[in-house]
């Protein structure tokens, strides 16, 4: 059995700095790079062996005990071999991985989710590279087949313990297990098949959609390394206030202000909706908190056709400032409709309330 020690050259009892150096020495002289012989390939792996046991304490300390009379050289390795087959190593991981999911906020004003948008959003992504395709490796270059694990992306380590020697599989240091370096990168990406730059993504943004929902692009994200698959763009939406208009389910609701005269005797008006006049009528005796609705003058369904309503909720404008004449006609007409003093009436919500509770009904 080789024998550590003797493999770095040193003592028994040499400390850890002492180890540390002589394996630098001999790495320096045998590494692949440098001696390109299978004869230093070999003994580069033994000494690397060597230093990966007496250079962490306690795998020394195990080494040094020796194994157990009771388990001779069958180690977890074996056991796992024999009971389930184990013990070998995986193959070399890919460099291709996939890219990761993106999320951006999109505001919209209220009139581009009654018939929907088209937007071209330009967002700072990780894109394909163009210089390597994503290959990560300069012009002309391909990855070779790392001289240290052979292409298999793992070492194996054995260690000496109280069950005999065990096994393990690690991934190598040299390719960080991948079984293939890069000696010449890709200059544009340094070597990773990818890099950020600005893009502009064209989005049809469904009529309907509202604050909080999310719209999902697949393969929109940002492209993974070495080239693999993009992620998925998330697009928030995010509705501004309006000054006029608010949004209650599919219906838009706004305050339409009535002159008392208006409400007492009926009229007609041409008002500016959020995509166009409108003709509403005010009956005669109208009261502040009635509603007046205008059919499919609301925001396009999301998840089905048609449209919703458009609910005015009347408020009466009482004059506040009035001419003498003004004022004789109004005492009049509090004589002749025999109007009651001001009392206490039944509690009545707030305007919007009353309407989004006549909506439920």
């Amino acid at each position: 059995m080789t024998d550590h020690y003797e493999t770095l050259g040193v003592a028994r009892d040499a400390g850890q700095d002492e180890i540390k150096k002589a394996y630098r020495r001999l790495a320096r002289e045998l590494h692949p790079d440098v001696n390109p012989s299978e004869d230093a390939a070999e003994r580069f792996k033994t000494v690397t062996h060597a230093y990966d046991v007496l250079g962490d304490p306690q795998s020394r300390a195990e080494y040094d005990r020796g194994p157990s009379a009771g388990a001779g050289a069958f180690g977890f390795g074996d056991i796992f071999e024999q009971f389930f087959g184990g013990g070998r190593s995986q193959g070399p991981r890919s460099r291709r991985q996939a890219g990761q999911d993106s999320l951006l906020r999109v505001d919209l004003d209220l009139a581009d989710v009654v018939f929907g948008v088209h937007r071209e959003l330009r967002v700072q992504t990780a894109v394909l590279c163009e210089t390597c395709g994503g290959a990560c490796t300069a012009p002309g270059t391909n990855p070779e087949r790392c001289s240290m694990c052979g292409g298999s992306g793992h070492v194996q380590r054995q260690v000496r313990s109280l069950l005999g020697n065990v096994v393990t599989s690690q991934p190598c240091a040299v390719c960080q297990g991948y079984g293939t370096v890069i000696p010449h990168p890709c200059q544009t990406c340094a070597g990773h098949g990818r890099v950020r730059a600005e893009r502009t993504i064209p989005v049809d943004i469904p009529a309907g959609v509202d604050t909080g929902l999310r719209i999902q692009l697949p393969g929109q994200g940002e492209v993974g390394e070495a080239g693999g698959p993009a992620g998925t763009l998330y697009l928030e939406i995010n509705v501004r206030h309006h000054e006029v208009f608010s949004r209650s389910g599919d219906d838009l609701l706004a305050t339409l202000e009535v002159s008392m005269p208006d409400a007492a005797l009926g009229a007609r008006a041409r008002v500016e909706a959020i995509d166009g006049p409108v003709e509403v009528e005010v009956r005669p005796g109208t009261q502040s908190g009635d509603v007046l609705t205008v059919a499919d003058r609301g925001v396009t369904r999301l998840r089905g056709a048609g449209r919703g309503d458009l609910k005015l909720g009347v408020q009466v404008v009482t004059p506040q400032r009035l001419d003498r004449r003004t004022e004789e006609l109004l005492r009049e007409l509090r004589d002749r409709t025999k109007a009651p003093a001001p009392h206490l009436a039944q509690f009545k919500q707030g305007l919007f309330a009353k309407m989004r509770d006549r909506l439920r009904i």
